[in-house]
């Protein structure tokens, strides 16, 4: 069973005209001489057994005092020349500011999500009786001055502050004015002469919006495959299902990823950028003063551990992680990148990336037997006839690499695992100490995956 909702629209109006006529004053006494100021009281009375008890204090025998004003609907006709489409719904979507209970603040996040659904109004006129109580004919001069300017032609009012109330604004159009109620001849009575203004307005009367709540798709599971039998690139790719695909970043800002932390960068801060084809770590961009809670609000609700960032590569693939805000920092997200998406190492991780020159192990430690390292110079010589004592393995073995090659520590000397300069192959690596993976590109290591991403090359998905 459907439950009747009162929305008390027609009486907001009625409360908006009281506002109109309230506050107006006579003047009692002349200038000069201790005059006075009377406000004129306002009541809302029809013709009706209840409001004439009250208008007359409950006593038959009881005159009403003046000056007073009263007021009372006197029609309310469908307007027909403003009819509109009758069948016709407004849809609007609303965002929310996400409202925080303990500080009674809204946050720069965004909150709840609807669709409001808005029928057509209908349209009416209605018409307002203002009677003007006064006991002379100066009083009814002094508030007829000051009520009669207002209305040049008319005077608008709202009876709602709702942004989704379409309904709202109104005007108020003077229509009549009937200087008294006296007839003459008189006769033997004494009435209280009584000056009516007639207003009329054109409001609407609104049926209940329909609210929807709106969700969000976890999942999309469907039979659809492309033509190499993938349904990931079917789904995300498809032409023909989703049209010609566009990257778009907020504002074409990039993001910078070091390590496991992402920041997000204006253009013109990228002068200075981190170099991806440094192999020592790099700090990242610290005076950024943009903020991710502000950036992610323009879309959306952060969800940690479920929100991604993509960053798509050269070859066209993405690298894809979950995001959580830091907490000890806003301008950055803690980056954990899924590994399947990730570039497949293709030679067994290294322990360290060093400098052969300036760090040696000791020759005497027994644990290092399988260390990797990655050299940054060259060491050793055939014709060296004073080899680094740090890099000697059994029997005096001196090592002889070059920069860019991978050792390893096995059968009790260092040899070379990986030969630089020979090997024009992709190659992948991940430093296990700093947990940065690194790539060969035939000429140079650079990092994988880390590094600048300009606008377009990375996506958010919340």
């Amino acid at each position: 069973m459907q439950q009747f909702f009162y929305d008390e629209q027609i009486r907001r109006f009625l409360l908006q005209f009281t506002r109109i006529v309230s506050n107006f004053q006579v003047q009692y006494g002349r200038d000069g001489e201790q005059a006075a100021l009377l406000r004129v009281p306002v009541r809302y009375g029809d013709a009706t057994r209840n409001a004439q008890t009250i208008l007359q204090e409950n006593s038959a025998a009881s005159m009403n005092s003046t000056p007073l004003m009263t007021f009372y609907v006197s029609a309310l006709t469908y307007d027909r020349p403003r009819m509109q489409e009758p069948y016709h719904v407004n849809t609007v979507s609303v965002r929310q500011r996400t409202y925080d209970t303990d500080t009674e603040t809204y946050e720069t996040t965004q909150g709840n999500a609807f669709t409001i659904e808005r029928l057509m109004p209908v349209p009416y006129r209605l018409g307002i009786t203002l009677d003007i109580w006064t006991s002379n004919t100066n009083q009814k001069f002094q508030l007829l001055e000051q009520i009669l300017t207002l209305f040049n032609p008319s005077l608008e009012i709202q009876s709602t502050d709702n942004y989704l109330d379409w309904t709202s604004l109104s005007v108020v159009e003077l229509d009549d004015c009937v200087w008294t109620s006296r007839v003459i001849p008189q006769g033997a009575e004494n009435p209280i002469d009584i000056a009516t203004l007639k207003f009329g307005l054109p409001i609407w009367i609104s049926s209940p919006a329909k609210v929807k709540k709106l969700g969000v798709v976890e999942r999309v599971i469907a039979s659809m495959y492309d033509a190499q039998g993938d349904l990931n690139n079917a789904l995300i790719n498809n032409d023909l299902l989703l049209g010609t695909r566009q990257v778009i970043t907020p504002y074409n800002w990039a993001v910078v990823l070091i390590n496991n932390k992402l920041q997000c960068l204006q253009q013109q801060e990228l002068a200075e950028e981190p170099p991806n084809d440094s192999i020592t770590p790099t700090e990242i961009v610290a005076d950024s003063n943009l903020l991710w809670p502000a950036v992610i609000g323009v879309y959306g609700v952060l969800r940690p551990g479920i929100s991604q960032i993509r960053l798509r590569q050269e070859d066209e693939s993405e690298v894809v992680g979950t995001i959580v805000l830091d907490p000890n920092d806003d301008r950055f997200l803690l980056f954990d990148v899924d590994q399947d998406t990730a570039p497949q190492n293709t030679l067994d991780p290294i322990d360290a990336i060093v400098n052969p020159l300036t760090y040696g192990p000791n020759p005497a430690d027994s644990n290092l037997e399988g260390v990797r390292y990655l050299l940054t110079e060259a060491t050793g010589a055939t014709g060296n006839t004073y080899p680094a004592e740090a890099w000697l393995g059994a029997n005096n073995r001196a090592l002889i690499a070059k920069a860019n090659d991978i050792i390893e520590y096995s059968n009790n000397y260092w040899h070379v695992v990986f030969n630089a300069e020979g090997d024009t192959d992709i190659q992948f690596v991940t430093n296990i100490t700093t947990g940065i993976q690194y790539k060969w590109d035939g000429t140079q290591w650079i990092k994988s995956y880390q590094g600048i991403y300009p606008g377009g090359n990375w996506s958010l998905v919340l």
